[in-house]
């Protein structure tokens, strides 16, 4: 047994010698005797505080409390106090995989927190900057007023912490004396040492004055003349005075009369005269020195650069140093003669006879160079030496086109067809000349002209459409289709690629010159080429918005033919013709389009109302009638068309055909539109009761369409009957609830009547149910400035811009609520917000107004209208505005500008246009009536 214990080994916890059910156990005697707190340490040598056991004790105790930090600052609400449990057991290999995968795990969860963590970040950043803004943007509205700070107002700012006194801060100018040159002679004298003593001096040992009467001086040299300072040289002040009076003389001498001696020196002109004897290079001495010793070098190096000789020459012109440049150039010549820049460079530095002489010596080096004959010819001032110069440039350089156009432009006709007939022999490849000859001959004469020259150059498509521009101007347009279709078939014959785009160009240029049926034809040929079926349509609406842009309306009306040619039975193609030709072609061509347009579309109801209206404002309402009557067969029960034919008849007073017209509308198309037609009609004649009649049946069949309610509401009002009005108004929003002027209504009956508590709640109520509506918080914000409350109208404007920020509507009003001094700022921020809002613009030129800056507002309110010509009110501010500063034709301008854009909407505009006693008004009248409404309080 014991044996068996001896080979295998002994477990644990167990101690060799024992019986196996004992475990192993510790006595005294294995860690010695128990010992007392005053008993010595084993270290006899130990400090202070440690020679005892109980010290020693008391050190282990605190340096184990130590070791555990309950500070309130190692506490993590997560963690607990710093340190871990288990910082005194052993880190082993498991310890370390296991914080590697917590690790991993916190870094991945991380990860996935990330876009949050920094989304919140970022609204909490925006959030405190919004509450708490920087001192910057506190003051970023009058930093925009440094703008208007004049020079002047911001040099008179005292400097912040200027201590110095008032002396100091303000020293007087100082004042400079002439001294005259004895002084400076005088001076001289006394700074200088002497070595040696007077005997005079010793004489009289130092207690009596060497200056007995003041007539010795004991300055040795003082009777020398020309005062020679001894020890630094001689300095005459004389010859210095009189060295000076020379130098002003010479000067002075540049500008005298040579001839008698007498000035000639203009007191006014003589600054400006020395001004411009100061070069005006822009750089620094030294670089010009550099420069010049570098084109040296070059000029030294290669004498025979003629770049070298042009720069020196040039360098010293801007220098100032004309005649430095002429040698320089004049040497340049001679070095580089068959130069053609360095001669016409000597040219251009000479005087004009000088340069003659130059320019000849030029032609006799280099007789064939073109350049040199045109400057020949500048150089003369009379026509017939002009003619010469030129005309002896041509027997040298008979094939130059440059030189013969110069020639013949200083021809008359017939001299100049003679000339023309010769240089097409010598250049028979210059499209130009060829042309230019053939305007010049007569029809039978161009025709072979032409011919001749589309032989000569083949691959031109200028000749073919000049030629087709000849057949048209001579009245052969059935020609011009044949000649532009040989050109297409020829050009493309001789390898010449047919450009869309420069033919569409050339077809503008006839547009322009007036050859119509040529910019016709050339469009009719090129338009098809190179797009693909898919992209016709588009492209060709394009083309022809580019023509218009362009002001090349027959390309466009050309465009136009074609596409309809191409897609007959496209509405959109002939609405786009239409509107074409409604603003910018004549009644006729319009009505004979609208015609052929609903031949082949007669389901669009829009192009039988456009031919319609155009017979009604021509004044042929038979005609109308008649266009009309095909509509109604082509589209029964089409409710514009009733409506239409209603408009007609009661427009031209004939309310009782219109009264049937109506009651056959509601039989057999009945809408809510035809209802509200047929109330209003009744209304505005009169029937006050009848129109009550219909609008109660209207509200049976179409009780959520809010104009009946709002109609009945009106009519109520009219006739006094507040109560029934409110309860209009008040059925109505139960069934329309979204219907922002209902709201409107009720809100101004009850202001209309005193209650002003109950029109702001009943705002309050429209807001809640309509949320983010401008026009709700608009009328908020009125009705408080109607009462006179300032301060609560801006704070509702500061909700309503937070809740609509894009608001133009709520921008322009804001603008004019603010006091005249931040207006500015407040439209800066508008335009920020809505640049291309027109109530913002309308507002800016309103401002622009109010502040008699003319020019601006007018083109703000050109601004506005242009963005946006349904905007009555804009017009309307525009039209008052002409009238207070324009002239009539401005104001006539803007009065047939809105007749031709038919505005239909606008606050100030729907309230006269809508009301009944105007139901008859044209455009322009209502133009009128608007405007007189309006009053410059802004």
């Amino acid at each position: 047994m014991q044996g068996r214990v001896q080979e295998q080994g002994h477990p644990d916890n167990r101690c060799l010698g024992v019986s196996c059910s004992a475990t192993g156990f510790t006595t005294r005697s294995d860690i010695g005797p128990a010992r007392d707190a005053n008993d010595p340490v084993d270290d006899r040598h130990a400090p202070p505080g440690k020679r005892t056991v109980g010290d020693q004790m008391k050190k282990n105790q605190a340096a184990d409390d130590d070791d555990e930090d309950l500070n309130d600052t190692n506490y993590d609400e997560f963690n607990g106090y710093a340190g871990s449990l288990f910082s005194s057991g052993p880190y082993e290999k498991d310890d370390e995989e296991a914080d590697a995968i917590y690790a991993a795990l916190d870094k991945r969860m991380d990860e996935r927190r990330k876009e949050r963590r920094e989304q919140r970040e970022k609204e909490e950043i925006e959030k405190y900057r919004m509450e708490r803004p920087k001192i910057q943007q506190q003051f970023s509205d009058l930093k925009r007023k440094l703008a208007e700070v004049t020079e002047e107002e911001w040099l008179s700012i005292p400097e912040v912490g200027d201590a110095r006194n008032k002396r100091q801060r303000n020293p007087r100018y100082e004042k400079l004396t002439p001294v005259p040159d004895s002084f400076f002679a005088k001076h001289l004298q006394t700074g200088e040492s002497h070595t040696s003593v007077d005997p005079r001096q010793t004489q009289f040992g130092g207690l009596n004055t060497p200056y007995p009467g003041g007539l010795n001086t004991p300055y040795p040299g003082g009777m020398t003349p020309g005062l020679m300072t001894p020890g630094t040289g001689e300095l005459d002040m004389r010859k210095i005075g009189q060295a000076r009076n020379t130098l002003m003389d010479m000067r002075l001498s540049q500008v005298s009369d040579s001839v008698s001696g007498q000035t000639v020196v203009d007191p006014k002109g003589y600054l400006t005269d020395l001004n411009s004897m100061i070069p005006t290079h822009g750089g620094d001495i030294n670089d010009i020195k550099k420069a010049r010793l570098l084109l040296k070098s070059v000029r030294e190096t290669n004498p025979h650069h003629p770049p070298a000789w042009i720069a020196s020459a040039r360098l010293e012109e801007v220098t100032g140093k004309l005649q430095v440049a002429r040698n320089l150039i004049m040497k340049g010549t001679e070095m580089c003669p068959k130069s053609e820049d360095v001669w016409l460079e000597a040219a251009r530095l000479q005087p004009g006879d000088t340069a003659k002489a130059v320019v000849a010596q030029a032609v006799r080096h280099l007789p064939q160079s073109v350049r040199i004959y045109i400057r020949a010819a500048e150089l003369e001032t009379d026509i017939r030496a002009k003619k010469r110069v030129l005309r002896k440039a041509l027997e040298h350089v008979p094939n130059s086109v440059r030189l013969w156009k110069a020639a013949v432009e200083l021809e008359e006709p017939e001299d100049a067809r003679i000339m023309l007939s010769r240089a097409v022999e010598c250049c028979p490849t210059s499209v130009e000349l060829w042309l230019a000859l053939a305007r010049l001959e007569t029809y039978e004469n161009a025709r072979k002209v032409l011919n001749k020259a589309r032989e000569n150059i083949p691959t031109d498509r200028h000749i073919w459409i000049t030629a087709a521009k000849l057949e048209e101007a001579n009245g052969n347009t059935q020609m011009v289709e044949k000649i532009i279709d040989r050109a297409i078939t020829s050009l493309r014959a001789n390898g010449v690629e047919i450009n869309r785009e420069q033919w569409i160009q050339d077809a503008e240029e006839c547009d322009r010159a007036g050859s119509v049926a040529t910019c016709q034809a050339v469009m009719r040929a090129v338009i098809g080429i190179g797009i693909e079926e898919e992209d016709r349509k588009h492209t060709w609406m394009e083309d022809a918005d580019s023509c218009v842009a362009h002001n090349a309306l027959e390309c466009a009306r050309a465009i136009y033919a074609y596409a309809l040619q191409v897609f007959p039975s496209k509405k959109s193609v002939w609405l786009r013709a239409a509107y074409f030709e409604k603003n910018h072609g004549t009644r006729e061509s319009l009505e004979a389009l609208l015609q052929r347009a609903v031949a082949h579309c007669p389901k669009a109801e829009v192009l039988w109302l456009m031919g319609a209206k155009s017979k009604w404002l021509a004044g042929d309402v038979p005609a109308a009638r008649s266009i009309l009557a095909l509509a109604f067969q082509a589209n029964p029960n089409s409710e514009e068309i009733w409506l239409a034919a209603v408009k007609l008849e009661s427009e031209n007073n004939e309310y009782e055909r219109a009264r049937r017209l109506l009651a056959k509308a509601r039989s057999s198309a009945p809408t809510a539109r035809v209802f509200m037609k047929s109330v209003k009609l009744e209304w505005v004649l009169g029937n006050i009761a009848a129109a009550q009649e219909l609008c109660e049946e209207a509200l049976k069949h179409y009780e959520d369409f809010p104009k009946l309610w709002m109609m009945k509401g009106q009519i109520e009002e009219q006739e006094e009957l507040t109560e029934k009005a409110r309860e209009a108004y008040s059925q109505g929003l139960k069934k329309c609830p979204h219907s922002t002027p209902l709201w409107l209504l009720l809100s101004r009956l009850e202001e209309k009547i005193g209650q002003l508590t109950r029109a702001r709640a009943i705002l309050e109520k429209s807001r809640l149910k309509n949320p983010k509506n401008p026009g709700l918080w608009l009328e908020s914000v009125r009705l408080e400035h109607r009462a006179g409350l300032k301060n609560i109208a801006s704070t509702l404007m500061a909700k309503a811009l937070q809740e609509c920020p894009s608001s133009g509507v709520l921008w322009s009003e804001a603008v004019f609520l603010e006091a005249r001094p931040q207006r500015k700022t407040k439209s800066v921020d508008a335009l920020k917000k809505c640049e291309h809002d027109p109530h913002v613009l309308l507002a800016v030129a309103k401002l622009f107004w109010s502040e008699r800056k003319i020019t601006k507002a007018r083109e703000w309110f050109h601004r506005t209208v242009k963005i946006d010509s349904d905007l009555g009110d804009a017009w309307a501010f525009f039209y008052k505005f002409e009238l207070q500063h324009g002239t009539e034709e401005q104001q006539e301008e803007v009065r047939k500008r809105c007749e031709n854009a038919e505005p239909r909407h606008g606050e100030l505009w729907c309230t006269v246009s809508k009301d009944i006693t105007n139901w008859q008004r044209k455009i322009g009248e209502i133009l009128v009536l608007v405007a007189a409404r309006i009053r410059n309080t802004f």
